[in-house]
């Protein structure tokens, strides 16, 4: 997830994350400018998938995929946020925090849920919910670093989401593209390792 305090560099961030490995960047609704960093990322970044976040209406939903947004993140639960996207056939990622609320979201055909904040738990949080409920698809926001990267995997995890610890405002400040592909490469690794640790278990 990329949130920038000015969207100038958007673009050649989004390119050092897929130089990486990480074809996957979710542009918050927080960034100015965001609906044209969305539209101008999918036209020069081939081969990423460029999404929404920070998403809190289904108007605004509505908004960026116009923009040409290919899937939707919110940090709340709202089901027309995820009726919107899937309207057009896109996934749609809302937030929850507390198991009522994730199996609500769940419910309401997430395609995942968002647990925000997560780092408020930590992964064993999401072990004590997939223990009744292993169906759910989980990816945590907050609390996500290189530290923990494995251990969100190994506690179920399907996917990650990775903000300033990827992409950090010194190496934003500093033009330092090559440290955020570095750093892409490390979190690429680092789940792939994880992921084939726990297929062996």
């Amino acid at each position: 997830m990329v949130r920038a305090p000015d969207s100038a560099r958007l673009i050649d961030v989004a390119r050092a994350l897929l130089a990486g490995g990480v074809d996957c960047v979710e542009i918050t609704m927080t960034t100015p400018n965001a609906l044209r960093v969305i539209s101008d990322c999918r036209k020069a970044v081939r081969g990423a998938l460029v999404g929404v976040g920070s998403v809190l209406s289904s108007d605004v939903a509505k908004e960026a995929i116009e923009a040409g947004a290919q899937f939707v993140v919110s940090p709340i639960f709202r089901p027309e946020i995820i009726a919107t996207a899937h309207e057009a056939s896109l996934p749609c990622i809302p937030g929850a925090f507390t198991p009522t609320e994730i199996a609500h979201a769940d419910q309401a055909g997430a395609d995942a849920v968002k647990v925000f904040p997560a780092g408020r738990f930590g992964p064993k949080f999401f072990k004590d919910i997939l223990a009744p409920m292993p169906h759910l698809k989980l990816t945590p926001t907050g609390g996500v670093d290189l530290n923990t990267a494995a251990d969100w995997i190994a506690a179920g995890a399907v996917t990650l989401g990775v903000g300033s610890a990827l992409v950090s405002r010194a190496a934003l400040a500093e033009n330092n593209f090559s440290e955020i592909e570095r750093l892409a490469g490390e979190y690429v690794r680092i789940v792939a390792d994880a992921r084939a640790a726990k297929s062996d278990d």
